[in-house]
């Protein structure tokens, strides 16, 4: 997942990841700049789908790589990350739907 961060004109990305198991999901990679774009460009690349939401990305920028989402924001994550998961079921279902015809 990446995020823009418009008011600044500088690029905000962070990736964030739940793994079955995890006690919360954790910061992959996160940037600004010119690291920003080379996430975004990452995720573009490897179709990931990603979520703009400029303050939260400024409030996951400040965690280091590797530490888990603080409690307070569990509800706002888990609902882009079921919208990630939901992107990726509609786009399987797409591939399947086109292989049939």
């Amino acid at each position: 997942m990446a995020w823009d961060n418009e008011k600044k004109k500088v690029k905000t990305a962070v990736a964030v990841a739940y793994e079955p198991g995890d006690k919360a999901p954790k910061i992959l990679a996160s940037g600004r700049g010119e690291v920003a774009e080379k996430i975004i460009a990452k995720a573009k690349e490897n179709d990931v789908p990603f979520y703009k939401d400029n303050k939260l990305a400024e409030t996951l920028s400040k965690l280091e790589i590797g530490d888990a989402i603080p409690p307070e924001l569990y509800e706002v994550v888990a609902e882009i990350l079921v919208f990630v998961d939901d992107m990726d079921k509609m786009k399987a279902k797409l591939q399947q739907a086109d292989m049939l015809s």
